[in-house]
């Protein structure tokens, strides 16, 4: 945009310069709405999570993201009508390069997740990995889990129809502070009353976290003597590019198969997917922003 606007510069064209300008006005009103929109978006996301989900700090992410974008530019007004000298230039330097820095990782987050979920595997697999989330009410499987269980029991199925061979189902989950059985063996029963043989499943009742439910799949693939990349995973279309990750941390090359998720709750969810992978490298991280606050600095001892 930059080149393209100092030729239409160098040209030095009235007719051309004005109707660029009207462009550029006309593309930045379009840039503002969007802005806006995606602002209360956030927020009418936030109230309907409320509605449905439990009140969690996790689930009120749409919240904090829709007050921040709206209150952003206001800020930002504020601090342009006002010289606070070198307290505003550092402030002013910190605020851009952290918001593009932000934007880099984000954009980055989402092209690489895409990516990973374009290519499908292929239905001739030898096990399936169905990794956990929270039993409603200590023992029930919740909507959540269940759409998991039903995609993996479809790519059962898949496979068994085009291999003659039944895969093996591994149901991974822990018992939770507030459950009164392993998810592992509620996913397992929940298989087995869906049409799955009682001898097809198994239940692994240890993980507590994604890399484990893999670490200890995993063991599970070994004792069975089973190929380590002849399988798949299963979790929720959010969730897949981050599990593949701890998948392959673990020694499992395998791909992941996501489960449709609530349309109102995926925004919520791709924040905390955004936030956990951030976590995964937060020293990088740190070290950028150190060089952030240094750059920040020396705009304001210099300027």
């Amino acid at each position: 945009m930059i080149t393209f606007s100092l030729i239409v510069i160098s040209i030095n064209n009235q007719i051309l310069v004005d109707g660029y300008v009207i462009l550029f006005i006309f593309v930045l009103f379009l840039f503002l709405l969007v802005y806006l929109f995606q602002g209360f978006f956030w927020l009418w996301n936030a109230w309907i999570v409320w509605q449905r989900e439990n009140h969690s700090l996790a689930n009120m992410l749409t919240l904090f993201l829709g007050i921040v974008t709206l209150i952003f530019p206001i800020a930002n007004l504020l601090l342009a009508k006002h010289s606070f000298g070198a307290i505003g230039t550092f402030f002013s330097t910190f605020w851009v390069l952290t918001i593009l820095y932000g934007l880099f990782c984000i954009f980055s987050f989402m092209l690489a997740a895409l990516l990973f979920t374009i290519k499908k595997p292929k239905p001739d697999k030898q096990y399936i990995i169905i990794l956990g989330a929270g039993l409603l009410n200590g023992n029930q499987v919740s909507p959540l889990l269940a759409s998991r269980i039903d995609k993996g029991i479809q790519f059962y199925h898949q496979v068994l129809s085009k291999t003659g061979h039944a895969p093996l189902l591994i149901c991974s989950g822990g018992q939770g502070n507030d459950e009164t059985i392993p998810e592992g063996v509620a996913m397992r029963e929940y298989a087995i009353t869906h049409g799955i043989p009682a001898e097809q499943v198994i239940a692994e009742r240890q993980s507590k976290t994604t890399l484990q439910n893999m670490l200890f799949s995993k063991q599970v693939v070994v004792e069975r003597q089973l190929p380590l990349t002849a399988g798949v995973y299963v979790t929720n279309d959010y969730h897949v590019f981050r599990a593949g990750i701890y998948a392959r941390r673990s020694g499992l090359n395998i791909q992941g198969i996501g489960a449709k998720t609530s349309k109102f709750f995926v925004p919520n969810a791709t924040i905390r997917e955004y936030i956990a992978l951030l976590m995964n490298h937060r020293l990088f991280h740190v070290v950028v922003f150190g060089m952030i606050i240094v750059v920040a600095l020396l705009s304001a001892i210099l300027g």
